[in-house]
């Protein structure tokens, strides 16, 4: 398996971000860590293996980076205005910074001569991340695959509420999001996966609170709900890659 290793210094947050490569050619996958994770992750946590005959047949490369959750969703007793901007600047990170940087290397390896979608990957927070991303940015982000996610600004700001907190919360803004939205037309132009199980340290609250938003609205992202004994950990997680991944990789290809 191909990887490359890059460390580079982010205009949007001011600091020196990490990121890994894994695969020489296919469509672009951008792994989001779970909380407070690093570029590492993908690899320490073995989803290098799970992922092997995806990576390795050149069907994908993953891009696997930093989070700076420490200083967001995770510092929680500060300053709650403050981290929710430093988070606003982590997205700006990855739209304005990553995703140029992933096109410029799909087009380069797959001989693209247009900007491919991607399809974004996470777990537990990562999964929550994902999310946010996919429905915020439809234009970039194609596809998305989330396990074992919250959906709400709640998880890291609990009863503090403001317009950018708001814009990171999945379940206060497609609760307001009209049925006419341009996006919902996006969004069932796109693949979308969310899975929780029902099992120990599973939270299915928020999963079930967008799957009837959804529902409501004529969007079609699938929910899909595993039963008790599928718990929120890693042994989980590794089998349901290759039971939802399939399903997002037929029939795509570069618009």
């Amino acid at each position: 398996m191909e990887t490359q290793y890059f460390r580079t210094y982010s205009s949007a947050l001011g600091r020196e971000m990490e990121c890994k490569v894994y695969g020489h050619a296919g469509r672009p996958v951008l792994f989001i860590p779970c909380q407070d994770g690093q570029y590492i992750d993908f690899e320490a946590f073995h989803m290098t293996d799970t992922w092997r005959p995806w990576i390795e047949s050149g069907q994908v490369m993953v891009f696997s980076i930093d989070t700076i959750d420490k200083e967001t969703w995770s510092a929680q007793g500060s300053n709650e205005y403050w981290r929710a901007r430093r988070h606003e600047q982590w997205i700006r990170y990855i739209v304005d910074e990553v995703v140029p940087a992933i096109h410029a290397m799909s087009k380069a390896r797959n001989g693209w001569k247009t900007n491919p979608g991607i399809l974004l990957f996470g777990c537990s927070m990562g999964a929550s991340h994902s999310v946010n991303l996919f429905l915020r940015f439809p234009d970039i982000f194609d596809s998305m695959l989330a396990l074992s996610g919250l959906y709400t600004g709640e998880f890291g700001f609990g009863s503090y509420m403001d317009e950018v907190v708001y814009n990171n919360s999945p379940v206060h803004y497609m609760a307001n999001m009209p049925s006419h939205h341009p996006y919902v037309e996006k969004y069932n132009r796109n693949k979308g996966i969310i899975c929780v199980g029902q099992g120990a340290w599973e939270d299915t609250t928020t999963t079930f609170q967008l799957k009837h938003i959804f529902e409501e609205k004529g969007i079609n992202i699938w929910v899909d709900i595993w039963g008790h004994d599928v718990n929120h950990d890693w042994p989980w997680w590794h089998k349901q890659v290759p039971y939802f991944l399939p399903k997002l990789l037929e029939g795509w290809h570069c618009r």
